[in-house]
């Protein structure tokens, strides 16, 4: 699995990424057919990178999967294990 320079971009941005702490605080991203950044989130979407939950107003939600948010992380960065509790890059609680 791969993600353009673009979908990193994106994937990060869904993380939180960059912070101070090195250590992502959110998973979500929000967007509609009409906005630029849409047919990124299928595309990570069909490679398992992210998933997708339509809403009602026609708006989804994209969240990363572990692998794709683990895709996205930059050395020494980390995941917060409340929304990836099974990661190998998740950081230890207390730092």
């Amino acid at each position: 699995m791969e993600m353009s320079p673009r979908q990193t971009r994106l994937a990060r941005h869904a993380l939180g990424l960059p912070n101070e702490s090195r250590k992502s605080y959110r998973n979500r991203f929000v967007a509609g057919p009409g906005h630029d950044a849409y047919q990124d989130w299928m595309g990570m979407v069909s490679a398992g990178a992210a998933t997708q939950i339509l809403g009602e107003t026609g708006n989804s939600l994209f969240r990363l999967t572990q692998a794709g948010a683990e895709l996205a992380l930059i050395p020494p960065e980390r995941l917060c294990p409340e929304d990836f509790p099974n990661s190998t890059k998740a950081a230890k609680r207390g730092f």
